[in-house]
């Protein structure tokens, strides 16, 4: 196997390591204090963040209508439809305009 094969499984197991390595460690608590709780339900959106942040500070015209209309759509409905619309409108823009 090539190399790049070697990394991409590595990465997998890495992956796969730490999120069972965070079910076990919360696992062995009865109850969860409500800050941590917080802080846990913040995670997704924090990440999401890091990834949008960069390209947006970097984007042309399509990439802020794109992120407009992501935005606009995150006041309706939830983050996988506000993420698929977002990409849904950055790859019409980047197609046709």
């Amino acid at each position: 196997m090539s190399s790049i094969t070697w990394i991409i499984i590595a990465g997998a197991v890495l992956t796969y390591l730490t999120r069972i390595g965070g079910h076990l460690v919360l696992s062995r608590f009865e109850r969860i204090h409500p800050r941590v709780e917080v802080a846990l339900n913040a995670v997704p959106a924090a990440v999401l963040t890091t990834l949008v942040a960069p390209a947006a500070a970097e984007a042309d015209w399509r990439g802020l209508v794109a992120l407009g209309f992501a935005g606009l759509v995150a006041l309706r409905f939830n983050a996988l439809t506000m993420f698929l619309a977002g990409a849904a409108v950055i790859i019409l823009l980047r197609q046709f305009a």
